[in-house]
């Protein structure tokens, strides 16, 4: 990777984290008093590590932080959530698993991140000293966990009576 290929491609995986924290808020703020809310308050928490991880390693390339690319991950995420919709009543679970597979989505390629910034690292020196076995190991998890709940709300949403 050049220096300016590694700088584009650590703000797009920094944008999609910020657009992950907006959409985690949202559910957080939508379940309050739920069991959905611990859910997602330790899945923010575990999201907001990583994104920290992240900010670390662009600032050891010497990479800026892009407002534009801030922004523009603020806006996806506010469209996206006119489409996601999610509420809490038991009747509307689409819009919940329209944000869990948005969020497996990116969790999986935070995985992704880790593993290719693990494989650069042999050609990059600022990119060494990190355990990125620990964090894909973390995403992982998240995603485990994740896809638990998307298969309980498929569960939810596709349910058929019986007859």
């Amino acid at each position: 990777m050049s220096n300016q290929n590694l700088t584009t491609y650590l703000k797009d995986h920094h944008a999609g984290s910020v657009a992950a924290l907006e959409l985690v808020d949202h559910l957080i703020e939508t379940f309050e008093g739920k069991s959905l809310e611990q859910f997602f308050e330790n899945l923010r928490k575990e999201i907001d590590a990583d994104q920290r991880s992240l900010q670390e390693l662009i600032k050891k390339v010497d990479a800026k932080e892009s407002a534009v690319r801030k922004a523009g991950a603020w806006m996806a995420e506010k469209f996206a959530r006119m489409k996601v919709r999610v509420s809490d009543s038991e009747k509307d679970q689409m819009g919940l698993l329209d944000a869990l597979e948005a969020l497996l989505i990116g969790i999986t390629g935070k995985e992704a991140l880790w593993s290719a910034l693990e494989a650069a690292s042999e050609n990059v020196a600022s990119l060494r000293g990190v355990d990125y076995a620990r964090l894909q190991q973390r995403a992982r998890e998240q995603c485990d966990l994740v896809d638990a709940k998307r298969l309980e709300s498929a569960r939810e949403v596709f349910k058929t009576e019986r007859t």
